[in-house]
């Protein structure tokens, strides 16, 4: 019996060079403070804010970093990039200034303060 292979999306056909990473910024806006109010979309954001994502492809001289991970960055350092309809960002390993990766690739609720 042949195999039949599903198509690639263009995501999966994508090699990118160097030390770059692409990542999914959260569309909505929305955040939270640790408090639990939420901030809309509509307030406007400090130009320095560092945000949070979630890493969808690397380069092969990415040491760092690896797909599924979570990075902070600052937005204003990557360059906007459309695939397969959907907004992303292209960024370089130097622009990340932290990596958070779970083991069981869950993420981790907040933590209790004694």
């Amino acid at each position: 019996m042949a195999k039949v292979l599903e198509p690639k999306t263009r995501r999966e056909e994508i090699r990118l060079t160097g030390d770059r990473l692409v990542v999914k910024v959260p569309e909505d806006g929305e955040r939270r403070t640790r408090g639990g109010l939420l901030i809309p979309a509509t307030a406007a954001q400090a130009p320095k804010r560092l945000v949070w994502a979630e890493v969808v492809l690397v380069g092969p001289d990415v040491r760092n970093v690896k797909v599924g991970d979570r990075i902070l960055f600052l937005p204003q350092a990557g360059l906007e990039a459309e695939i397969d309809g959907e907004d992303y960002l292209v960024l370089r390993e130097r622009d990340v200034q932290a990596v958070a990766t779970t083991l069981d690739g869950q993420e981790r609720a907040p933590g209790q303060y004694l």
